[in-house]
């Protein structure tokens, strides 16, 4: 237990990803902001520090699923994973999302306002989203990858914006905190994705798909900031 209490969120969500529902009923962010203590937290949270430790003991103690371990991965086949399962996920729902939504704010926009407000989140986030995974997949990954063919080196590429690599992983961090805070904010319009009593069908897959493209959108930004980034970073340190 003591352990427990001494890592970050990220590393136990690392080492379990079945603690992520633990926080996520705590409303708990364990993505973006993950590398806060359990004691950081619970105070801000109004919980008790028991309480929380009890609901993870609960989880780490049952019986586990065919979970992935993505902590042990080599980080190229990480890269691969984020980028065929994370990045081709939005490229392929950001489309699907904008027309449910602009559906919607044109027929129930006039009784449900906050719809409008949805919408604009969303496709703030969109293009937000798209130039964060391309600066991702032309430089940064690139430059984790050429890493661990023994180089900490991309300046000769002309690929490299500065000569370590955490300067990029930094900018990658903001964003991913900004868009954090973009579904914060589209979660809270939406009731937490809860349909109102006179939601119609198309309604009620909007918001779905919503928390779907959210609960992504969590762990895509678990794998690379408590994963990916961090030892890509310890790479780098071992180059040098």
């Amino acid at each position: 237990m003591n352990n427990t209490i001494e890592k970050t969120i990220g590393e136990l969500v690392a080492e379990d990803y079945r603690t992520a529902q633990v926080f996520k009923n705590h409303k708990i962010d364990f993505c973006c902001k993950g590398n806060r203590t359990l004691s950081e937290v619970v105070t801000k949270k109004g919980i008790t520090l028991e309480n929380l430790l009890e609901d993870l003991q609960a989880v780490q103690n049952s019986e586990k699923t065919d979970q992935p371990d993505f902590k042990t991965w080599p980080l190229d086949l990480l890269i691969d994973y984020i980028e065929k399962k994370h990045h081709r996920y939005v490229e392929q729902q950001i489309p699907v999302l904008k027309q449910y939504l602009t559906k919607l704010c044109k027929v129930h926009g006039a009784r449900h306002p906050e719809l409008h407000q949805i919408s604009e989140h969303f496709h703030a986030s969109a293009g937000e989203l798209a130039m964060h995974m391309k600066k991702e997949e032309l430089v940064l990954f690139p430059w984790i990858r050429k890493m661990l063919h023994g180089s900490s080196d991309l300046k000769s590429d002309g690929k490299a914006p500065s000569e370590t690599v955490r300067t990029p992983i930094k900018v990658m961090m903001q964003e991913h905190d900004n868009e954090g805070e973009r579904f914060r904010k589209i979660a809270e319009l939406s009731q937490d994705y809860t349909p109102p009593s006179d939601a119609c069908n198309t309604y009620r897959v909007t918001f779905s798909l919503l928390k779907e493209f959210e609960d992504d959108l969590h762990r895509h930004i678990h794998l690379e900031n408590n994963i990916l980034f961090p030892n890509a970073e310890l790479l780098e340190t071992r180059l040098n």
